[in-house]
């Protein structure tokens, strides 16, 4: 090996704590940005399923019958 090969080598085997620090940093890093992509995406999929599902539904109608009560009072008036 030439002399600069030798010298690089020597140089990298020294820093090599702070380079495999470095390199776990960034690897840290991107799968915690991979995470919060991920999950803003399933988030965001989550909510516009829900948001589609709910518009998409027929609103419901209630019908409320008050002839009973309208006879009872009707003959709570009539009685008195």
């Amino acid at each position: 090996m030439s002399q600069e090969k030798v010298d690089r080598y020597k140089a990298q085997k020294a820093n090599r704590k702070e380079i495999m620090k470095k390199e776990k940093r960034m690897r840290m890093l991107r799968s915690m940005t991979v995470r919060v992509v991920a999950v803003a995406l399933i988030g965001w999929i989550g909510y516009s399923g829900y948001t589609f599902y709910m518009d998409s539904r027929p609103a419901e109608s209630v019908e409320v019958d008050y002839t009973a009560m309208s006879d009872y009072l009707t003959e709570m008036y009539n009685a008195g």
